[in-house]
């Protein structure tokens, strides 16, 4: 995300940008197949970009963006195993995290 620093829940699950969670990476995919995975979200992120321009399938681009978060753990199903919901995208105030969120914002 550019080299900026998001606070991260204390479970580690998510990432807290105005105030939205945001699911993080599964921390266990190995640092290699990682890297792989983002350097496909990147270049899905161009493909959106020359779509924009009119150099491109807008539908296969989103799809390979959409691919590349899956295999990062960041959509798709969660990556950790204890029954826990997700609340990716969610209002951080509306979700158990509300008490952490406020707590940043001190």
């Amino acid at each position: 995300m550019s080299g900026r620093s998001y606070p991260t829940t204390p479970d580690g699950r998510y990432f807290i940008v105005a105030g939205r969670l945001w699911r993080s990476t599964n921390p266990a995919l190995p640092e290699a197949e990682r890297q792989r995975f983002v350097d496909r979200l990147m270049d899905a992120r161009r493909a959106v970009k020359d779509a924009k321009a009119g150099r491109g399938d807008m539908k296969a681009a989103r799809a390979a963006v959409d691919a590349a978060k899956v295999s990062l753990g960041e959509r798709g199903p969660v990556w950790w195993e204890d029954g826990a919901p997700d609340y990716n995208r969610h209002l951080a105030r509306n979700t158990p995290y509300a008490g952490w969120a406020a707590a940043m914002k001190r």
